[in-house]
């Protein structure tokens, strides 16, 4: 039992798809946060690599996240509903947010 006797949680195998090998998965769940912290703190400080406006960072990012936004409602439409599927929902928002935010910037 992961989370001891906790009963408002889901069972673990709600949390774990089995796509990834889960010594493989922690890590990269573990480098995604830093990477998303490190942009969240450039944005904060409107300064720094993740923060400076440019154009194909924007392009990139924002295709890539509508394109995994779409991959991960078609696996919601397949699988149905799983918090592995909700966590890639937050992920393509992140990255649509910070796409657009480059996209915006630049403009301006």
């Amino acid at each position: 039992m992961a989370f001891g006797d906790v009963q408002f949680l889901p069972p673990m195998q709600a949390w774990y798809s089995g796509l990834m090998p889960y010594p493989l998965l922690l890590p990269s769940q573990i480098l995604l946060i830093v990477l998303m912290t490190w942009i969240c703190v450039d944005f904060t400080r409107r300064r720094g690599p993740f923060y400076a406006p440019r154009r194909l960072f924007a392009v990139y990012w924002l295709w890539f996240g509508w394109i995994y936004l779409a991959a991960m409602v078609g696996r919601f439409a397949w699988f149905g509903l799983s918090i592995p599927v909700v966590f890639h929902w937050v992920l393509a928002a992140f990255m649509i947010a910070v796409g657009l935010s480059h996209h915006r910037r630049r403009l301006a």
